[in-house]
């Protein structure tokens, strides 16, 4: 097995590291957020950055294989789709995100069985597709080191006195206040994204499922 391939099972084995930190009991804060929430970022990161080397290493050494090309677009998905219910079981981020990002994935899927089946080539990642990947991984980055859920910039108010007199207010200083709104949107161009490269997929491929 060379060195690509380790990389991506690597990146396997964080996952259930990343799954396993929430039932630490972590529950000190290290600048206004959870150590838990700054530990499974931290595995996240480290497991992304694996995800650029492997596919370098591969095509550098030219060490490209029929496991890695199965196994490596595995890795990713399992890494994002487990981070973002990690996400929405702390009431982060609202449930449609994963939803939207999974069934684009089933589709995506579905399509590449029937391309193998009718001999048919397998469209290559559209630029919708990379800016998926991108914006996912930064979204999700930053979501961590959100200490406010999806959204939540939208009530923020300037004083901790005016959130108490209503309680659909939030208080936020301006450097949380940035973050919510860089996560937010991030992470609705993600959406975007995964919706659009899966309208790519099924539209260079209709040809596909002419009988």
């Amino acid at each position: 097995m060379n060195l690509a391939n380790k990389l991506t099972i690597f990146r396997i084995i964080l996952v259930p590291l990343m799954v396993i930190v929430p039932f630490l009991g972590l529950n000190n804060e290290y600048l206004g957020i959870p150590l838990q929430y700054l530990i499974i970022d931290f595995i996240f990161i480290v497991a992304s950055i694996t995800d650029k080397l492997d596919g370098y290493i591969a095509r550098s050494r030219n060490q490209v294989t029929t496991f890695g090309k199965f196994l490596d677009p595995l890795a990713d998905k399992i890494l994002v789709l487990s981070a973002l219910v990690i996400l929405v079981e702390y009431g982060k981020i609202p449930s449609w995100i994963p939803i939207i990002v999974l069934a684009r994935e089933f589709i995506v899927s579905g399509y590449r069985l029937i391309a193998v089946e009718k001999g048919g080539k397998v469209v290559a990642a559209s630029v919708w597709g990379k800016l998926k990947t991108v914006t996912q991984m930064i979204g999700i980055i930053f979501a961590f080191l959100d200490k406010f859920n999806f959204g939540e910039f939208i009530f923020r108010v300037s004083t901790q006195a005016e959130a108490q007199i209503n309680s659909a207010s939030i208080y936020m200083t301006t450097g949380q206040y940035v973050i919510n709104i860089i996560t937010t949107i991030i992470l609705t161009l993600s959406v975007i994204a995964t919706i659009f490269s899966g309208i790519n997929y099924l539209k260079d491929g209709k040809d596909l499922f002419k009988d």
